[in-house]
């Protein structure tokens, strides 16, 4: 089977979701990261230092999946150029490449997500131990 320019060009729209829901996850970490800043400075509380360094980890890890999916969807377009100008056999291979970065970026998602949700976790953990 021979890659066409369409083939790329899928990915465009798939890229581009991904990429928002990734910048809709930093803004809303950065206005967390600012909120929970503001409260640190009031109680120097462990548990905002922790929520803290938390975010962190998360907001690398987001920067790492938006860099990936950038790096993604601009060999998708080097691709393109590079099967108009007929070298489709290296038009293969960056594609491939631009593949295994899109697959990193999910990946790095998987990893993030289960932060998030470890995290969650302690704040349901210690609402659940109010109430005993």
């Amino acid at each position: 089977m021979e890659l066409t320019l369409t083939t790329p060009a899928l990915l465009f729209s798939a890229i581009s979701l991904i990429m928002l829901a990734y910048t809709n996850r930093f803004l809303s970490y950065a206005s967390l990261v600012r909120t929970l800043h503001d409260k640190y400075i009031q109680s120097k509380s462990s548990i905002l230092l922790w929520q803290i360094q938390n975010l962190r980890k998360r907001l690398y890890l987001t920067r790492a999946m938006q860099i990936t999916g950038i790096f993604s969807l601009l060999l998708c377009v080097l691709t393109m150029f590079l099967i108009y100008i007929n070298f489709k056999i290296f038009a293969t291979y960056i594609f491939g490449i631009a593949l295994l970065s899109l697959i990193i970026s999910l990946a790095l998602l998987i990893k993030e997500i289960q932060i998030s949700v470890k995290a969650l976790d302690l704040h349901i953990k210690d609402i659940e131990g109010l109430d005993s």
